[in-house]
C-alpha cells in the first residue's frame, strides 16, 4: 500500500511538473502555474486581483433578478477575465470594450444623478453593498498596476483605464440598485477634506 501511494505521488508530481507549473519543495500540488514566482514581480498578485474581481461580480450577479443587468454583469467578468493576463502576455482587452464600459457609466449616471452627492457610505441593499466591495477592489487593482509599474515595468495605459473606469461602474451601479429598492443613499462629509 505504501508504495503503491508512493508511486502515485510521484505520477502526481511528474504531471504537475510537465504541465510547467512550478513545485514547492516538498509538495505534490499546486493550485496555480505561477504561485511561486518571484514575490517581488506581482504579476501574480494582479491576477489574483483580477480573479477576485471576476469572482464578486459572480456573486454580485446571484443578487440580480433583471436579465438584462445579468448579461452585462456577464460580459464585464468576461473582460476583467481578459484583463487577467493582460500583464504577463499582451493587452487583451480593447478600446472599443472601454468605450462601451464608458457608455454604461454615463447611462448610470445619468440615471442615478451622480451629480448631487460628492460622497455616500458603502450601504444598502445586499447587492449595492457588494457592487461597493468591487469599487474598492477595482482602485486596488490600479494600485498593484502602479507598484508593478513603478518596478520599471510597462503597462499598457487602457489596463489604467479599466480598472478605474470599472471602479466607477460599481459605484454607480450601486446607486442604481438602491434607487431601484429606494434606498436612500447616505452622503459621506469628511471632516478632512473639503468639497465644494
Amino acid at each position: 500500500m505504501v508504495r503503491f501511494l508512493s508511486s502515485i505521488l510521484k505520477s502526481l508530481k511528474k504531471y504537475f511538473e510537465k504541465d510547467g507549473r512550478r513545485m514547492k519543495k516538498g509538495t505534490i500540488f499546486c493550485a496555480y502555474s505561477f504561485l511561486y514566482d518571484d514575490p517581488e514581480d506581482l504579476k501574480t498578485d494582479y491576477e489574483f486581483c483580477t480573479d477576485e474581481i471576476a469572482s464578486h461580480i459572480g456573486l454580485l450577479k446571484s443578487y440580480i433578478t433583471d436579465a438584462g443587468l445579468k448579461d452585462e454583469l456577464t460580459k464585464i467578468a468576461t473582460l476583467v477575465y481578459h484583463m487577467n493576463s493582460s500583464l504577463r502576455i499582451k493587452t487583451a482587452v480593447t478600446k472599443d470594450e472601454l468605450n462601451w464600459l464608458h457608455e454604461r457609466c454615463l447611462v448610470y449616471h445619468e440615471e442615478t444623478n451622480h451629480n448631487y452627492l460628492k460622497f455616500v457610505l458603502p450601504q444598502g441593499t445586499t447587492a449595492a453593498s457588494h457592487s461597493h466591495i468591487i469599487r474598492s477592489k477595482c482602485m486596488q487593482l490600479a494600485r498593484l498596476m502602479h507598484r508593478y509599474e513603478a518596478k520599471g515595468n510597462k503597462i499598457d495605459p487602457l489596463l489604467y483605464d479599466f480598472a478605474n473606469l470599472l471602479s466607477d461602474y460599481f459605484f454607480l451601479l450601486a446607486l442604481k440598485l438602491n434607487a431601484s429598492d429606494n434606498v436612500e443613499e447616505i452622503e459621506f462629509i469628511s471632516r478632512n477634506y473639503k468639497f465644494k
